[in-house]
């Protein structure tokens, strides 16, 4: 996704070869797959050019974390009750200004 992100839009083997600039040799039929199933999860759209797929991001990666992180609290506010909220108020009290004033921000947003 990351790789996704940073161009805008990429072909299998554009990501695969970002990838590989490292240490570590990936396989295209890995790098497809995983496109394939980002793709299947509505991350990422397909667009056939000839015999080549364009691949481009449903969402930003702002928007992405936004939707992850607020599936995680969900998740754990559905698990842990009161007992979450009690510690996310608790962790926001001990914040220094700068980082609350961030917050805010962000919070705003929505």
């Amino acid at each position: 996704m990351e790789e996704v992100w940073s161009q805008g839009q990429a072909t299998v083997r554009e990501v695969l070869s970002a990838l590989n600039d490292g240490e570590k040799v990936r396989a295209y039929t890995t790098v497809m797959t995983i496109m394939t199933r980002l793709e299947a999860k509505g991350l990422l759209t397909r667009e056939r050019r000839g015999k080549t797929d364009i691949y481009k991001p449903v969402m930003s990666r702002e928007q992405y974390l936004s939707a992850r992180a607020e599936s995680e609290v969900e998740a754990l506010v559905s698990e842990f009750g009161d007992i979450a909220l009690a510690q996310f108020a608790e962790r926001v009290g001990k914040l220094d200004t700068r980082r609350l004033d961030a917050l805010r921000k962000l919070a705003a947003r929505d």
